[in-house]
C-alpha cells in the first residue's frame, strides 16, 4: 500500500492494516501468545506475540497522547516523555512492561479500542489540519500518525506470519 497523503488514504490505511492484523492475532492459540520465540523491537532480544500486541498498543496509546495534548494546547514530548527516537528499544520494553499483566484477549481489544478512538480524532480532523503543515519537524500531522499506527500494524502483522510458519504453529479457530 502506498503511504498515505491524504485524511481518507490515512483512514483506509489504518482500517486495512489494523483489521488484517486483528485478524491474525485472534486466531493465534492462547497456548501460544506468551512464548518468547518472536524477535524483539530491540536487538538480540525476544517477544511473544503478547508483548507484540503491547508494543502495537502502546504505539496507539502513545499517539492518542499526542493528539490529546495537542488538541489541549500543551506541547508535545515525541516520543515520550525520558525517551528519545534514538531510544525505540528501550520505549519497546516499557510497553511490553506496561501490559504484562492485561491478559492477551484483552490486549487485542484494547488494540481495536485505540484504533477506533484514533479513527475518530482523525475523522473530527480536516486534511488541511493533518497534511497541509509539518507537525513535527518537518512531518505533518497525518504522516506522524501514520508512521506509528498503520506503519506498525502492517510490520506486526508481518512478524506474526513469518513467526507462524517458521514455528508451524496452528491458529486456532
Amino acid at each position: 500500500m502506498a503511504v498515505p497523503t491524504n485524511k481518507d488514504e490515512l483512514l483506509k490505511a489504518i482500517d486495512s492494516n489494523c483489521d488484517k492484523l486483528i485478524l491474525e492475532l485472534r486466531g493465534v492459540s492462547l497456548a501460544v501468545v506468551d512464548e518468547c520465540s518472536l524477535e524483539g523491537h530491540a536487538k538480540g532480544t525476544q517477544m511473544s506475540v503478547a508483548n507484540l500486541v503491547a508494543y502495537v498498543v502502546g504505539w496507539n496509546e502513545l499517539v492518542l497522547k499526542w493528539l490529546d495534548r495537542d488538541a489541549a494546547g500543551d506541547p508535545v514530548d515525541f516520543p515520550d516523555t525520558g525517551f528519545k527516537w534514538n531510544e525505540l528499544g528501550r520505549l519497546a520494553q516499557k510497553f511490553y512492561h506496561d501490559y504484562e499483566n492485561v491478559p492477551y484477549p484483552q490486549l487485542v481489544e484494547r488494540l481495536e479500542a485505540a484504533k477506533d478512538r484514533i479513527v475518530a480524532l482523525i475523522e473530527a480532523r480536516s486534511n488541511d489540519d493533518l497534511y497541509s503543515r509539518p507537525w513535527y519537524e518537518k512531518w505533518p500531522m497525518g504522516r506522524m500518525i501514520q508512521f506509528n499506527t498503520a506503519s506498525p500494524y502492517a510490520n506486526a502483522q508481518g512478524r506474526l506470519r513469518k513467526w507462524l510458519k517458521k514455528k508451524n504453529v496452528s491458529q486456532s479457530s
